[in-house]
């Protein structure tokens, strides 16, 4: 069996930015809990938004997807290299150490994720 890679922790600013963006977008169905050992925000049981090292992602439509991938620095999110995760776009570091572009894009992660059904547990 192939031996599982060590990832790097999410350095403390980077957890703290996105502490603050989530706090921004405080709503009773936005939950935050680890996945990947990182931080990650859920709704209804989906994925919206995290960190994976010092990289931050977000889930989108994929006219969105389409249009981030678009932004120089962003890339498909792949937390083992060759597996991709679908609509799961890295934001390009401009916009993810700001936040006017930071919100919008992660309204648009909040919005698609509250469009899926919920996860049953």
């Amino acid at each position: 069996m192939p031996e599982m890679p060590k990832f790097t922790k999410s350095s403390a600013e980077v957890v703290e930015r996105f502490r603050a963006a989530l706090d921004r977008h405080a709503a009773p169905d936005l939950v935050l809990k680890p996945m990947f050992g990182y931080q990650c925000a859920w709704i209804n049981g989906n994925m919206a938004t995290g960190l994976f090292a010092d990289e931050w992602w977000v889930r989108v439509s994929e006219p969105d997807r389409d249009a981030l991938l678009a932004l120089p620095g962003a890339h498909p999110f792949e937390p083992m290299p060759g597996r991709s995760m679908g609509r799961y776009v890295v934001l390009p570091p401009d916009v993810a150490a700001g936040t006017a572009d930071l919100d919008a894009w992660l309204t648009k992660a909040f919005e698609f994720t509250r469009s899926m059904p919920p996860k049953v547990k």
